[in-house]
Formats: C-alpha cells, structure tokens, sequence
C-alpha cells in the first residue's frame, strides 16, 4: 500500500497519541487545551457536508481564528471570541459564564476536556431551532456519560471525516506534518436545539 492510499501517514508517536498512552499526551498538552484546527474542517462541513448553518455564527474557542477565517470567507457573519486573547477576536471571553441568548448558531473546536460543559451551555443559549457544531474526536462517541448526554440532546447529523484532519498543538500545522501527521479521526457533531429525532451520519471530504 502507498502513502496515497492510506488515510494518514505516522510514526510511532502518532499511534501512542492515537492510543492515549499518558507518556505521549497528558504531559505534551497545551496548557490551555489549544489545539487549531485546519480550516479544510470547514470545507468539509459545508462542501462535502451540505450542512445548513446560519448566517450569523459565533466562534467562542476562536484561537488564532483558523475556523472563524474561514466561515467569514463562505460570507457567514462571525462573532469569534475566545477565553485568551492570542491576537484575533475579542479575547479574556470566558464562553461557559456567558448567558446572553445568540441568535445564530454556533460552530467550534471546544477545548476537549470541556466539551460536554461547552455542548449543554451552547444549547442553553441559543432559541429552539438554532443549532450548535462541534469539532470532535470520533472517540467522543464512547462513554457511559457522554451516553447520556446524547440520550438527552440527539445529535441531528454526524459528519465523520474519511480523511484526517489537522488539530495542531499552538496552530503548529508545519511541525505536525514533519513529525508524522496525525493519527486521530475527527467528526462534526451537529445539534439542533429541540431535536428528537434519529441521528443521521455522514462521510465527507
């Protein structure tokens, strides 16, 4: 098999990261759990995806403004925002305090260890109908309590990637790709606030 035909291209700390083994993650990882995503993740979403977002949008992990970038070059209407200020939107944002109602949907990569606080309090905020897009670990799909929190609010489409995605640690992309690229697989999570139905999943890019 060539490297064309394979869905990523690693080395052995690729697999360790895949597998989660603690020498290889927990002390590796970005104090503030930021980890930009590639903007391909959007064209994912929408080209491949077909997935029908609103046109005003927040951004609430922004970074660096990889994916808030993006959506503002398909012409949707951001509001990024983000816990720290690393020089694009407005930072010192804590999203998990905020409780204005948006009237849009929101679309992000959320810190992973927060994302089920981030998941309930973005469909807290937001009017029935209105819907939420997360940028998740496939692996978030296990899990007795992650059960129950999809018990509580269906997903309403899964768009799982059929090639991996770039999450790099402090927007690195470069560095990612020399030392092997990545070795875990991404989805789209989509909410729709008041949605009760059956999930749908899809594969894109």
């Amino acid at each position: 098999m060539n490297n064309k035909e394979k869905d990523w291209v690693g080395n052995s700390k690729s697999v360790y990261t895949t597998l989660g083994a603690s020498n290889h993650t927990d002390k590796e990882r970005e104090v503030n759990d930021y980890y930009a995503t590639d903007p391909i993740a959007i064209d994912a979403l929408i080209n491949y995806g077909k997935a029908e977002i609103s046109n005003n949008v927040w951004e609430c992990a922004c970074g660096e403004g990889h994916l808030a970038k993006r959506l503002s070059d398909y012409g949707y209407n951001v509001t990024a925002t983000d816990l720290i200020d690393r020089g694009f939107g407005i930072g010192d944002v804590n999203f998990l305090e905020t409780n204005t109602i948006f009237n849009g949907d929101i679309v992000t990569n959320p810190p992973y260890k927060y994302a089920v606080k981030f998941i309930e309090h973005a469909l807290d905020i937001i009017p029935t109908g209105n819907k939420v897009f997360m940028f998740l670990k496939l692996q978030f799909l296990e899990g007795k309590s992650r059960k129950e929190l999809f018990k509580k609010y269906p997903p309403k489409c899964i768009y799982v990637s059929s090639s991996r995605i770039l999450c790099a640690k402090n927007g690195d992309f470069e560095g990612m790709k020399k030392s092997g690229g990545s070795a875990v697989a991404y989805a789209w999570y989509e909410w729709e606030k008041g949605y009760t139905g059956d999930t749908i999943i899809k594969w894109v890019n």
